[in-house]
């Protein structure tokens, strides 16, 4: 089973129509998400996008530096 997100303005009565008749055709179904997110969690995830970020910074400037050496 896949999962797909929509985002749309909740205030445009197009959007909720077209909503409400995709859902009608009972192929998919609306899924109840908790999206609390813990401070140690925030945490933890700004950490790990961090270290991601300066591993490509690293692997990025490394071949300029290795030019002038």
């Amino acid at each position: 089973m896949c999962t797909v997100t929509l985002e749309y303005n909740q205030h445009n009565a197009l959007a909720r129509r077209k909503l409400a008749a995709l859902l009608a055709t009972g192929l998919f179904f609306q899924k109840q998400v908790q999206q609390e997110n813990t401070a140690d969690e925030a945490a933890k995830v700004h950490r790990e996008e961090m270290k991601a970020f300066l591993a490509h910074s690293k692997q990025s400037i490394s071949k300029t530096i290795a030019r002038y050496l």
